[in-house]
Order: structure tokens, then C-alpha cells, then sequence
């Protein structure tokens, strides 16, 4: 199985414990964090709609809610992927290891979390707010 992430949603998944926007979205994301857990998953990571995006709401003619919004989406998907190697095809288990290594404290996430909706159900950010 292949994934297409952003690079945001790498922490996303992380976090993720079945909240989204709607019930079409969150069905998307669950069966997502399902298959990056597979061994046998490769992603690509990308700054542009994904897998994940393809359910959104929010996603209209190929951007995030509006231009300001859909900008500042992708500089947090480039806060992540300055941080890895965006034209390599990873495996999802080491990547998603990877995730832990590089994002380890509140702070590695600041610019990329920092204004998320889900701030109070994520458990990835509940967890770096834990480790201070």
C-alpha cells in the first residue's frame, strides 16, 4: 500500500484518536493511521492536498478553506519536510519512528501545531506537553 501525506499530517496521525470534521473525513483518517501502522505501507511526503485532504471539507478546488489559509497549510507541511528527505519513498514504520526521533518536544512542533484546532484532543501534542 503507498500513502500520499502532507507533511503536517505525519504528526496528525500521531494524534489522532478518531475526532475529525465529519464523519466521511474521520473514517478516511482512521483507516490512514490504520495502514501507515502496516509494514508493508510506503509514503510519500508532499506540501499539496493528500490521501487525507481528499475527505476534507475544507479542501476546495485543490486548496485549504482559502488562499491565507491553504498558505499557511503548506508552510507547516515544510516545517516538517525540511526535516526530511521529501522526493524519498519511505517505509511508514521508520518514518513514523523518524517522526518521534526529530518531534520530540513542544517546542520542535511550535510553528506546525501551534494554532490546531485539535490542540485538546491530540494525543501526539497531549504527549510533548507532558515531556517538559
Amino acid at each position: 500500500m503507498k500513502l500520499t501525506l502532507r507533511g503536517h499530517h505525519l504528526l496528525c496521525l500521531k494524534g489522532f484518536q478518531g475526532y475529525g470534521y465529519d464523519e466521511d473525513f474521520t473514517k478516511n483518517m482512521t483507516c490512514i493511521n490504520i495502514k501507515r501502522k502496516d509494514i508493508e505501507t510506503t509514503v510519500n511526503i508532499v506540501d499539496y492536498g493528500d490521501d487525507i485532504c481528499k475527505y476534507c471539507p475544507n479542501l476546495v478546488n485543490g486548496i485549504c478553506e482559502n488562499e491565507k489559509q491553504n498558505e499557511r497549510i503548506i508552510s507547516m507541511d515544510r516545517e516538517v519536510l525540511n526535516k526530511l528527505d521529501s522526493g524519498k519513498e519511505y517505509n511508514s514504520v521508520e518514518l513514523f519512528n523518524k517522526i518521534d526521533d526529530i518531534f520530540n518536544s513542544k517546542e520542535s512542533v511550535s510553528k506546525i501545531c501551534f494554532n490546531c484546532l485539535w490542540h485538546d484532543e491530540c494525543l501526539f501534542y497531549q504527549k510533548l506537553s507532558n515531556n517538559r
